[in-house]
């Protein structure tokens, strides 16, 4: 609708056409939906294609902050394993030092 193909609304709705068939479609299968004018389907065409790469990004900046996250939990828990290895090396001196007196 947004693209003025009202028209199109109806064959798309009987046919069950959610967000992932639509992103599917090509020439070929937006004709047989009942699409003959070859603009309409340019038009479909190049929205279906900006939707994609506009998903596309979306992706990867997902990626890109899960990698994030795993990269500063991965410096928290390194973090962690060095205060605790300080404390064990702490402990462990002062009883070595109450067993030397």
């Amino acid at each position: 609708m947004s693209l003025n193909l009202e028209q199109y609304v109806s064959e798309f709705s009987a046919q069950n056409i959610n967000g992932e068939h639509l992103l599917q479609l090509d020439g070929s299968k937006l004709k047989a939906l009942g699409i003959t004018s070859s603009q309409d389907r340019a038009i479909i065409k190049k929205k279906l294609k900006e939707m994609k790469a506009s998903l596309e990004k979306a992706r990867k900046a997902q990626e890109k902050m899960e990698k994030q996250r795993e990269k500063l939990r991965k410096k928290e828990q390194e973090q962690l394993q060095r205060k605790s290895k300080k404390t064990d090396k702490s402990s462990l001196d002062a009883t070595e030092g109450t067993n030397e007196q």
